[in-house]
């Protein structure tokens, strides 16, 4: 197939027309079929203007593989893994590719316990993709159904975590931009239900991407301005399929997609401290915050799978990613803009404070994020063995890529940097932190040009 499928513990995805093609459809949903033993699959889509012609396919290779297939339509990635729980399904897949461009779409691939396949389940279901597919008789074909009210379930499950009544009390004003995707009518619709006025930016649902779809201070230009002509208390941005969650103060400013998880950690571990598991590119911020607090930290490699298994493998208070992505056990294990949400508009009412408040109260860390293009290109194999040994002296993981903590450096101590291939995209990515602007570009720009 072309260059541009990847596969990885993020799923499959591509571009359509390249290579996501009729017959990687067919292949996803029989091999799928096969990987669930021909149970009950739930299936859900973002907005992308292919996201109906792949559902179509999708839905017929399970159907004619044997499964019942549970049709939820048009809704985001947490809320079809809401719901395969909820419905104790044998598993189930989003269509979408999150963040990446338009032009591409992906299939994200959920077990029956409402998560995302592990390493090894991923990889069992790629051998079983290149296998050749058997498919039953007309009378031995599974069913397709078209469910209803995902949104009531999954909007109840996070507002059963919070005081629904203090953030009522305060009557948030809030702008709201969903890039025109799976996010934007059950996001009103939770806000809502928490008494906010609602300032709808790119809530149109029509797919069409009027920004970048990652939810990155440069792409939320129109946001921060809605925020502050409409003198908001707060602005929340989603990418296309809703696990992310950006946020924006009542000045306008993003406050940058890092610090949605430290406000959250902050947030619940004031009230109880316990576990907290981050990827390795999350901001130094929550480690600062769970020791201030008492709490331990794990970090795992880049991948929500990857930090879902640690919080279960030792039990977790929070957990999440630093692009914005919040896991909280106690609504189900996995990405949840909507999680971050309330738990955020719930420590503003409570703390009494506005977001730039709250985030005047955090550790301040810079973070510079940066890439270099791998289409057509292998990597140097060579290349992180050279910076670790060069770097040796410092604190170092290879669990994914090379992550390295400056202990004792000249220059660099307090700051880390992050290099690594990315799940979802062909590119190289490198991303430093440091205590201000100027050790974070220099952290940076010494770590691209050894890349580049």
């Amino acid at each position: 197939m072309a260059s541009s499928l990847m596969k990885s513990v993020s799923g499959i995805r591509g571009i359509v027309g390249e290579s996501v093609t009729p017959a990687l459809i067919n292949a996803v949903g029989s091999a799928f079929a096969a990987y669930c033993n021909y149970g009950t699959v739930v299936i859900g889509r973002d907005t992308r203007p292919t996201g109906l012609a792949i559902e179509r396919g999708l839905e017929s290779s399970l159907v004619l593989s044997g499964c019942d297939v549970l049709n939820i339509g048009i809704v985001p990635t947490p809320t079809v893994q809401v719901m395969v729980e909820h419905c104790k399904a044998d598993g189930g897949i989003v269509i979408s590719a999150s963040h990446n461009p338009i032009e591409w779409n992906a299939f994200k691939l959920i077990g029956k316990k409402g998560t995302f396949l592990t390493s090894s389940e991923i990889e069992k279901f790629f051998r079983i993709m290149e296998k050749d597919f058997s498919y039953p008789g007309w009378d031995g074909i599974g069913s397709l159904s078209q469910k209803s009210g995902s949104d009531e379930i999954h909007i109840k499950k996070v507002c059963s975590v919070i005081n629904t009544a203090s953030v009522r009390d305060r009557k948030f004003r809030v702008a709201l931009d969903s890039v025109n995707g799976a996010g934007s009518a059950i996001t009103q619709k939770l806000l809502h239900e928490l008494g906010c006025e609602v300032i709808p930016v790119h809530c149109e649902m029509n797919g069409m991407f009027p920004r970048g779809p990652e939810p990155l201070a440069k792409n939320l230009s129109i946001l921060s301005t809605t925020v502050q002509r409409q003198k908001a208390d707060i602005g929340f941005a989603q990418d296309p399929d809703a696990d992310r969650l950006a946020i924006i103060d009542e000045n306008g400013k993003p406050i940058g997609e890092e610090y949605t998880i430290a406000l959250v950690a902050e947030h619940l571990l004031s009230r109880q401290a316990g576990r907290v598991v981050i990827n390795l590119s999350t901001t130094k911020a929550v480690d600062d915050i769970a020791r201030k607090h008492g709490a331990p930290v794990a970090r795992t490699r880049v991948g929500e799978i990857n930090v879902v298994e640690e919080m279960m493998r030792h039990g977790a208070r929070i957990g999440g990613e630093g692009n914005g992505g919040v896991i909280s056990p106690d609504i189900h294990l996995g990405r949840d803009s909507l999680a971050g949400i309330v738990y955020v508009l719930e420590m503003m009412a409570e703390r009494q404070k506005s977001v730039s408040g709250l985030v005047s109260d955090l550790p301040v860390y810079v973070m510079v994020k940066g890439s270099v293009s791998l289409a057509g290109k292998e990597i140097d194999r060579e290349l992180l063995p050279r910076i670790q040994k060069e770097f040796s002296g410092q604190k170092v993981s290879t669990i994914d890529g090379l992550r390295i903590e400056f202990i004792e450096h000249p220059e660099f101590a307090g700051g880390w940097v992050h290099l690594r291939p990315s799940n979802t995209e062909p590119i190289f990515r490198i991303i430093a932190e440091g205590k201000d602007d100027a050790q974070a570009k220099a952290i940076f720009d010494t770590f691209s040009r050894m890349v580049k």
